[in-house]
């Protein structure tokens, strides 16, 4: 992709967050690039187009990027996490957007506590029930939070989800403004150990019905960097 072409895209994506945060009366999210099967030169130009966060998914294709990134990017990892794969990234990532599980928890607790640190997490949600996004069921989020709160390596900053490949606007509004209702309830719970900061929804397919239903950051990317070749 040429420079002219990536910043022409984030031009369109920035400006399609613009109108529908403001059409849902919202700030406008936080974009997060998602960078998954890019290389690193395609990553770069991002820094000198104000991008700088990036969203991984997995783990050893980020392992790979990482000394070309020269620690330009704040990282985010945002696929599926396997416990026996959390000591590779626990020094490099800023938010750990994937926890769906206490194991998962308990293992990046055990490690930052490790490392001497306290890791940024949210809990990812599966409204729509797909099991193979990961994700706990909507009514399973308190008993979730209330079980890694008190790990003193995380810091629980709110919840993520991942919607359904869908054509039908309405059903994803849907979606998209049950998690809000969601984690506005849950902040106003104010549950100990438990920030309510970050509402992690929307891809490339949906992010502009993610901005108008409140999400606080969107994961693009396809609409960034064009199709995968």
């Amino acid at each position: 992709m040429t420079s002219q072409a990536l910043q022409e895209n984030l031009q369109r994506v920035r400006g399609t967050l613009a109108s529908s945060a403001a059409a849902g009366g919202w700030p406008v999210p936080r974009l997060i690039a998602v960078t998954k099967t890019h290389p690193a030169e395609d990553i770069l130009p991002l820094d000198g187009l104000g991008v700088k966060d990036i969203g991984e998914n997995r783990v050893q294709e980020l392992r790979e990027k990482l000394p070309a990134l020269d620690k330009k990017f704040r990282v985010h990892l945002i696929g599926r996490l396997q416990t026996n794969k959390v000591k590779y990234i626990i020094d490099d990532v800023c938010l750990i957007q994937s926890v769906d599980r206490v194991e998962l928890a308990r293992e990046i607790n055990r490690l930052a506590a490790a490392h001497e640190r306290r890791v940024p997490v949210l809990v990812q949600v599966s409204p729509a029930g797909e099991p193979q996004k990961g994700g706990v069921a909507p009514e399973e989020v308190r008993g979730l939070l209330r079980e890694i709160a008190p790990m003193e390596g995380l810091r629980v900053s709110g919840l993520m989800a991942v919607m359904p490949m869908s054509d039908d606007e309405a059903y994803l509004e849907g979606l998209f403004r049950s998690m809000r209702g969601l984690f506005d309830a849950l902040r106003g719970e104010a549950m100990d150990g438990v920030a309510m900061e970050e509402l992690s929804m929307g891809m490339s397919g949906d992010y502009a019905i993610a901005a108008r239903c409140g999400a606080t950051m969107v994961r693009v990317g396809s609409a960034i960097f064009g199709p995968r070749q």
